[in-house]
């Protein structure tokens, strides 16, 4: 495909933030150019390949779907493609995985949009995963990394050309500046080598989530598009289910959904958005963060201890270590903490404890967990539940027979 025809390829990186950032690029890009990406998580060896030709994922068992992929990618590597830009999201399980992609990728651009503890029951330390994700270096013509969520000791993997950007450092290249927070969202400058290169107005929940606006300015800028061109672009970015989405919640509550994943700065990132806001009564809604290894039960801890009585009038958390150690942290401080089993049974005792005008974030990992479904009994209307994360059949069934018995 590549050697027949022309477009520029993107990949997105890093330990958070991912899919916000992959999307945001996408729909900045899409109001001028044409675009191809997937709005799910095609991230791995076997699933990317697939965004370039648009399939959809068959089981891996099913040959003759895949024979049919592979005598489709013919049809369109020998027709026109009808794309300008693809971009990707290139995910790890453990060491290696981002490596891997090297096999066929070559990127014109890379993201790195963090490097944090991930999957650490498969990465030693945080040392080996800045390695897994910044091996992304050997195979992109150009990098574009998150200065402030990459440390100072592991920018040496970072090839000198590369570009960084920020929401505070005014030693970056591309940065944040005059930003003001609205009742609906941010209004600010991006600044690059001191002057203004757009003034952007973006309707976002936590100023965090101008991190994918950011990347995605950088990049409009590299491919020559407009500022106008941008703004424009920039306008299109959709909420993103799961992802401090601002959903209606019951007796006219404000409820965070960010029930896609989390990690210990993840969690510590929305629970300070939380901080800022300002509601007569704040809850927090807390899952387990799944995949941390020996490290769990200390960083589970560490978040009890950031949950601040004079902040929250309750701490509600699910899972087996957020219970054991994050609950009991917590509770040291002075928080009202209410452990569940169940997101279902935490949605319950909620229901009768919402205050006029609260403020409630919900954030927690998949298994033994899924936050979404506690915040699907706390919505003010019903038909919202479509705006959350797993909602197909398939993954409904498989929540209900993982909380069976609790």
């Amino acid at each position: 495909m590549r050697k027949r025809h022309t477009f520029v390829l993107i990949g997105v990186v890093g330990s958070i933030g991912k899919t916000s950032t992959k999307l945001a690029i996408a729909q900045t890009l899409g109001k001028s150019l044409r675009v191809r990406y997937q709005t799910g998580n095609y991230n791995d060896i076997v699933s990317v390949p697939l965004i370039f030709f648009g399939h959809q994922m068959p089981s891996l068992l099913n040959p003759f779907a895949w024979l049919g992929i592979l005598f489709n990618n013919l049809k369109q590597i020998y027709t026109d493609y009808p794309y300008d830009v693809v971009v990707v999201e290139l995910g790890t399980d453990g060491p290696g995985q981002i490596a891997a992609f090297k096999k066929y990728l070559k990127l014109d651009i890379a993201v790195v949009t963090a490097i944090t503890p991930e999957h650490m029951e498969y990465f030693a330390d945080i040392e080996a995963v800045a390695k897994e994700e910044l091996s992304v270096v050997t195979y992109t013509k150009q990098v574009i990394y998150n200065t402030d969520m990459v440390a100072d000791a592991h920018k040496a993997l970072l090839p000198d050309a590369a570009i960084s950007y920020s929401l505070e450092d005014l030693a970056a290249d591309y940065y944040v500046a005059n930003l003001f927070h609205g009742q609906y969202g941010f209004e600010g400058d991006i600044k690059h080598g001191g002057e203004i290169v757009l003034h952007f107005r973006h309707e976002v929940v936590a100023k965090t989530q101008l991190y994918a606006v950011l990347a995605s300015v950088i990049i409009a800028k590299q491919l020559n598009l407009r500022s106008s061109q941008i703004i424009d672009g920039l306008a299109t970015i959709q909420p993103v289910s799961g992802r401090l989405r601002r959903l209606r919640g019951l007796n006219n509550s404000t409820i965070i959904d960010d029930t896609y994943n989390a990690s210990p700065d993840a969690v510590r990132a929305a629970l300070k958005t939380l901080y800022e806001l300002e509601a007569p009564q704040k809850i927090a809604i807390l899952g387990n963060m799944n995949e941390l290894g020996k490290l769990s039960a200390d960083a589970h801890k560490l978040i009890g201890e950031l949950c601040d009585p004079k902040q929250l009038a309750w701490v509600v958390t699910i899972g087996p270590d957020a219970n054991a150690h994050l609950a009991p942290a917590a509770a040291a401080r002075g928080c009202n903490v209410k452990e569940f089993g169940s997101p279902y049974q935490a949605g319950e005792f909620l229901q009768t404890k919402i205050e006029p005008g609260a403020v409630i974030l919900a954030k927690g990992s998949q298994n033994k967990v899924f936050a979404e479904e506690a915040v699907k009994l706390l919505l003010a209307d019903k038909e919202d539940a479509s705006k959350l994360v797993r909602q197909s059949d398939q993954w409904l069934k498989r929540k209900a027979k993982s909380f069976k018995g609790v």
